[in-house]
């Protein structure tokens, strides 16, 4: 089943991650400004150039919110993690950007397909709810269908061994239970029907005149947890955060930032870092 053994599993939560959760349940809906980075066109005076557009938080890797509407097999709760996650279509420019600028870089369009990826990326969140600017920075990695198997690639074993070094063990009695390829179908099952139906949406970015096939549409609704068009397009992306910076502009009076950095070798504090700083 491929259950990983994450080094990082004697560590506590991350000193932050309460005080975002409160944060973000407040918020109408959970959305973040992700930034990528993607190679220039040619001739271009810098090497690489910046890419930015809106995602939803959907919730920390292996901690799933419930959803009564979800028919998908559920892990047991065998982990947590400090890792926010957000889904997105393979078509996307996005994914392209992760493998091409991470340690699983894809050397062809096909690996692309598959998990990996890696690439930088910094998410921020605007809670006016609470005048707090939450921005993580980290590395995001593409979990796809093939991230269990008896032929792994080398995406799947970057995923699993720098994900994996993020995961807690809460019970160790039902690791062997817990499988990779079961957490990315229930978080399949658990967006709503439009969601899942914008994985058969026409390809993104391409001419509306370009033949795209009879089994893509917009505006499709899906309730099929294997929909095979909406599976072979969907993915879940998972931030692993090196800083997290919490700016609370509540009080002008008061304002401040709190710098939170990972150091894998500080056994206090979930292994992270703070610092309080003028905003």
């Amino acid at each position: 089943m491929s259950a990983t053994a994450p080094t990082a599993s004697v560590l506590p939560p991350a000193p932050w991650k309460s005080l975002f959760n409160q944060h973000i349940s407040k918020m109408e809906s959970p959305e973040f400004v992700l930034s990528t980075v993607e190679a220039a066109p040619s001739g271009s005076p810098v090497p690489y150039v910046p890419r930015a557009r809106f995602c939803i938080f959907r919730g920390f890797w292996t901690e799933l919110p419930e959803n009564k509407h979800n028919d998908a097999e559920r892990n047991p709760q065998v982990y947590e993690s400090d890792l926010p996650t957000f889904t997105t279509d393979v078509r996307m420019e996005k994914v392209g950007q992760l493998f091409g600028t991470g340690p699983g870089h894809a050397e062809s369009e096909k690996q692309t397909q598959g998990s990996g990826g890696g690439g930088p990326v910094e998410a921020v969140w605007w809670a006016k709810e609470t005048g707090t600017q939450w921005r993580v920075k980290g590395r995001a990695f593409i979990v796809a269908e093939d991230i269990e198997g008896d032929d792994e690639s080398s995406g799947v074993r970057t995923v699993k061994s720098e994900v994996g070094k993020r995961m807690r063990v809460v019970d160790e009695s039902k690791e062997k239970d817990w499988s990779w390829t079961r957490e990315l179908s229930a978080t399949f099952g658990n967006q709503s029907p439009g969601i899942k139906g914008s994985f058969k949406a026409p390809p993104p970015g391409k001419p509306v005149t370009e033949s795209h096939g009879k089994d893509l549409e917009l505006g499709a609704k899906v309730d099929d947890l294997h929909d095979p068009v909406a599976r072979k397009n969907f993915r879940l992306a998972i931030i692993i955060p090196d800083s997290v910076e919490q700016t609370d502009l509540s009080d002008p009076a008061k304002a401040r930032r709190f710098r939170y950095t990972f150091d894998e070798s500080n056994k206090a504090n979930g292994g992270w870092r703070t610092e309080e700083l003028w905003p």
